[in-house]
């Protein structure tokens, strides 16, 4: 009888999206598709999310189940903006670089405008400067809310001051805040700070909150710190095809998610990968290490000899989008300390 060979080492870097999902949300979808629920999200796991967040959020929220980040965006920034508005927010932002109009499609076209500062991070500065010009000039979009990331798309985590500093700039003009939180679990899990203090506490009025990055299959979903924002949010929804009539499918898996901590178990190995990786990465010749790290990214500038090395040996990751020589990998939940030793061996190897 033979023996059985080990898994080979995962070598897919270029996004968090590629990992699988966890078991408890497999199992979670599996034991909602037996017997009869009530459909649109009147059914008991609906609830159940609710309550959960709720109370992970430490107010009364509501939320809206949706299949995408994209969506969650999009629907988020219609509610808050509109159609002669403008949304401000970090040039390097998932909505103004990766999104293909969708926020200035569902909001009917109000305008992004883009923002400077380091790390992905919106600079106040150049916040507080925007979110005054041409305020109430009929000739000219109307500055109306500010779109954070965070994670920001570098890896970066808004500390509590930076989101306050951000939110009270947007209270004192009168705009609303919304969160990108894609990777929200990473910046709880990096800043071991309660989530509310990261958000509504902050001024934050809606937030994106990622979950499949971190481990669900299907399901991400718009938390809704300002509740007077739901009637619209579930009609934008509906009309948007967001409302899924088997909605218990989507929220069975949040409410695994979210159940004995999970969301920020996940997390917190991603991001501790992410650190693992950056820290071997520092003692090869040749690797430059670029920007923070505080999530679960990684960038860098490699040779191109490694660049080309690990791509011949099957490593998916980013190269060369940004400028010529960086590359981005990006651990997840499912990222393995042996993938991670694994890959720093190989740049190793091709660094000569």
């Amino acid at each position: 009888m033979g023996t059985t060979a080990p898994a080979p080492t995962a070598r897919v870097f270029s996004s968090d999206n590629a990992a699988g999902t966890s078991p408890e949300i497999i199992e979670a979808v599996a034991r909602a598709a037996s017997g009869q629920a009530l459909p649109y999200g009147a059914d008991d796991s609906t609830a159940a999310v609710r309550r959960r967040l709720s109370d992970i959020f430490e107010r009364e929220v509501d939320v809206l189940p949706v299949s995408t980040g994209s969506a969650a965006n999009a629907l988020s920034l219609a509610a808050l903006t509109p159609p002669w508005g403008s949304v401000l927010c970090h040039r390097e932002s998932h909505i103004n670089n990766d999104e293909c109009g969708a926020p200035e499609f569902y909001t009917a076209g109000a305008k992004l405008v883009a923002l400077g500062g380091d790390d992905g991070k919106i600079d106040p500065d150049e916040l507080r400067a925007a979110a005054r010009h041409k305020a109430g000039d009929v000739h000219s979009v109307e500055p109306s809310v500010v779109s954070v990331t965070q994670a920001t798309e570098t890896g970066a985590v808004y500390t509590l001051d930076e989101i306050r500093a951000l939110g009270s700039i947007a209270g004192e003009t009168g705009l609303r805040l919304h969160m990108d939180g894609a990777r929200f679990a990473g910046a709880v899990a990096a800043l071991g700070c309660a989530p509310a203090d990261l958000t509504w506490r902050a001024g934050v009025d809606l937030l994106s909150f990622g979950a499949t990055k971190n481990g669900t299959m299907t399901a991400d979903a718009i938390v809704v710190f300002d509740r007077s924002l739901t009637p619209e949010l579930s009609f934008r929804a509906k009309r948007a095809g967001q409302l899924a009539s088997k909605m218990r499918f989507h929220t069975a898996q949040l409410d695994a998610y979210l159940a004995d901590g999970l969301w920020l178990r996940n997390a917190a190995r991603a991001g501790a990968m992410a650190v693992r990786l950056r820290e071997g990465l520092k003692s090869v010749p040749g690797v430059g290490l670029l920007g923070a790290a505080d999530a679960n990214i990684v960038f860098c500038r490699l040779p191109r000899q490694v660049t080309e090395g690990l791509l011949a040996d099957g490593y998916a990751f980013y190269h060369d989008r940004w400028e010529p020589g960086v590359v981005r990998f990006v651990t997840s939940f499912a990222t393995t300390a042996e993938d991670v030793d694994q890959l720093l061996r190989d740049v190793v190897r091709h660094a000569g």
